[in-house]
């Protein structure tokens, strides 16, 4: 197999031509990281002439080797690439994919250039803009309504993908004692979490909702639609990442879009710009979306996958209780 390797350019020139990636007099000048990926292994290629974007999955989690992951997921998502570039209005928001490895997991995309993803939200000293805000709506607007089954089959099950988030998701953080000592990245915290770790009534409730994501859905989601996966480039808004990708309920994307909204303490104005610029907010179930809602809140804030949140104690504890008010509604 194939190993990606930055450490290794000629090894990777020599398979990228033979992929045929590269035409016979192209070389590569320099190899860097475009950013820092949490599941797969990535890296911006530069051949003087162009750039492009090489991503590997492998059987584990880049971020956390020791988190077991499908080594398949970057061909999962190549096949959300191949079925959006069909419709111009939600693939000009993503990147193009240029080629598709299956024999190795690798995949190779356009580059979107200099961009920085919308992380820095969490310091809690930035505000998102309006337009940025609709962009990222249309964008939903454009995969949500765009790609609706009648008939609900296997296309994009994600499923081993989708067992593995929904362990850290709905499972892992409520487990009183599942060997992450909160404590390790804010003091105190571990002691704020555990009434929610206990709470037999919170937790039947998220484990309804946990259900209600492995089922299948009529529409086609992103799967992980927050500030991590958005960049802002020099050509606007752009969305990458969905390997997480599947058919499902789309409460669940907008609520994870809500949940950050409220972990980066945004203005309520853009609250009310949600209402009216996704389309299809009138036709939402209230409970299910407030429910995905409260459990983005609370993973992020008491599960494995921390945010770089600039936030005190005081804050958190609020948003908890927000968060469970809004699961148990």
């Amino acid at each position: 197999m194939f190993i990606l390797n930055a450490n290794e350019p000629k090894e990777l020139a020599v398979y990228l031509q033979n992929q045929q990636w590269l035409v016979a007099d192209e070389k590569i000048i320099s190899l860097s990281k475009p950013g820092e990926g949490n599941m797969n292994y990535l890296l911006r290629v530069d051949t003087g002439e162009r750039t492009f974007i090489i991503k590997q999955s492998r059987g584990y989690v880049e971020k956390y080797p020791r988190v077991i992951a499908p080594a398949e997921r970057v061909i999962t998502e190549g096949a959300f690439y191949e079925k959006i570039s069909y419709e111009q209005a939600v693939q000009n928001y993503m990147p193009t994919l240029i080629g598709l490895d299956h024999q190795n997991n690798v995949m190779v995309l356009e580059d979107l250039g200099e961009a920085n993803d919308f992380n820095i939200l969490y310091d809690l000293q930035q505000q998102l803009k309006s337009d940025e805000l609709i962009s990222l709506l249309h964008f939903l607007n454009g995969l949500h309504n765009s790609f609706q089954k009648t008939i609900l089959d296997d296309e994009l099950a994600n499923l081993e993908l989708r067992k593995l988030n929904h362990e850290h998701i709905f499972e892992y953080p409520f487990i009183e004692h599942n060997g992450f000592d909160l404590n390790s990245v804010q003091d105190g915290l571990q002691e704020l979490a555990s009434p929610y770790k206990n709470d037999s009534t919170l937790k039947q409730q998220i484990a309804l909702l946990g259900s209600l994501y492995m089922s299948k859905g009529k529409y086609l989601l992103h799967g992980d639609f927050y500030p991590g996966s958005w960049l802002k480039t020099e050509k606007g808004i752009k969305i990458i990442d969905p390997e997480f990708c599947y058919y499902g309920s789309r409460e669940f994307d907008l609520g994870v879009l809500m949940a950050h909204l409220h972990l980066t303490q945004q203005d309520e104005n853009l609250f009310a710009i949600v209402f009216n610029e996704y389309e299809a907010y009138p036709e939402l179930n209230l409970e299910i979306l407030n429910g995905f809602t409260g459990v983005e809140i609370m993973r992020r804030l008491i599960g494995l996958a921390q945010l770089p949140l600039q936030m005190d104690l005081k804050t958190k504890k609020r948003l908890l209780e927000f968060a469970k008010t809004l699961i148990l509604k």
